[in-house]
């Protein structure tokens, strides 16, 4: 996602431009930061079978968290393809509207831009675009299946929150 641009006659265009793709960058930036504050707790504890902080909050704020993170990284999936699925169709439709309408006028006008050029080009900026939030997905399959593990760990006599 952080390298999706594009450039058409000195107009560039980035990821930065559409705010769902900041939105999905901003959640994978979030998820990876989670993941990396997770990571030395889960090598001690794989390494040791003893947590690192022993007090028994640490499965239940393990147990929020992950649930936090994956309905996060969940809204930005939906958002980025929903996003990026509809704005190939409305390219599209917009640009065979224009070139109808420049055929049925029989008019020669130079819009100075090329639209099939910009349509190529968008349709791959919008594709990759799509791959980045797959990429995604494939985080938010693995959250799911951490959200789970750390659902069964949760202490079931004692509850931080309750």
């Amino acid at each position: 996602m952080f390298l999706n641009t594009y450039k058409i006659d000195g107009s560039k265009t980035s990821w930065k431009d559409l705010k769902t793709y900041r939105f999905v960058f901003a959640t994978a930036v979030i998820g990876v930061f989670y993941l990396l504050i997770q990571i030395p707790f889960a090598v001690y504890y794989a390494c040791t079978g003893k947590r690192l902080i022993r007090h028994s909050c640490l499965p239940e704020f393990d147990f929020y968290a992950d649930k936090l993170v994956s309905y996060l990284l969940a809204s930005a999936v939906g958002a980025g393809i929903a996003a990026s699925m509809e704005l190939k169709i409305i390219i599209d439709d917009v640009v065979a509207l224009i070139a109808f309408i420049f055929e049925a006028l029989n008019s020669n006008v130079d819009l100075g831009i090329n639209l099939y050029e910009f349509k190529s080009k968008t349709d791959k900026f919008l594709d990759r675009g799509i791959i980045a939030t797959i990429l995604l997905a494939v985080g938010f399959g693995f959250m799911v299946v951490i959200s789970i593990l750390s659902s069964l760990n949760r202490p079931r006599s004692r509850n931080f929150f309750r």
